[in-house]
């Protein structure tokens, strides 16, 4: 039976969305206090009664929270373009290497809008 777990994060950042038009209100700089959750999915360990130790998941995402929090998203490499899609693979791109059992990243830029990435 597998189960699915959750580890959740927010950062803020500013950022712009370069290729809307020039009257979309997304084309000037702006920032977000976004909201990630990592979901990984496996089997349960039947010696540790869990997937994952959540402090693993944490100690695998923080140089990237590092690097995103607080920051200019457009300025950094992969996201010169920092849609809520965009930003959800640019993440499991660098984290799937490190969890292999990741299995969704879930980002919101506001309360209502968001995006779901489960990889290709």
């Amino acid at each position: 039976m597998k189960t699915t777990i959750f580890k959740d994060f927010q950062f803020e950042a500013a950022h712009y969305l370069p290729h809307v038009p020039k009257t979309h209100k997304c084309r000037r700089l702006h920032g977000h206090s976004f909201f990630i959750r990592l979901e990984l999915k496996d089997k349960i360990d039947k010696k540790h009664g869990w997937i994952i130790d959540y402090a693993e998941i944490k100690l695998a995402f923080q140089p990237i929270y590092d690097q995103l929090d607080h920051s200019f998203l457009n300025d950094i490499p992969g996201l010169e373009n920092p849609t809520s899609e965009i930003l959800a693979k640019w993440i499991w791109d660098r984290l799937k290497p490190k969890l292999s059992i990741l299995n969704t990243v879930i980002i919101k830029e506001t309360c209502t809008s968001g995006c779901i990435y489960q990889g290709f």
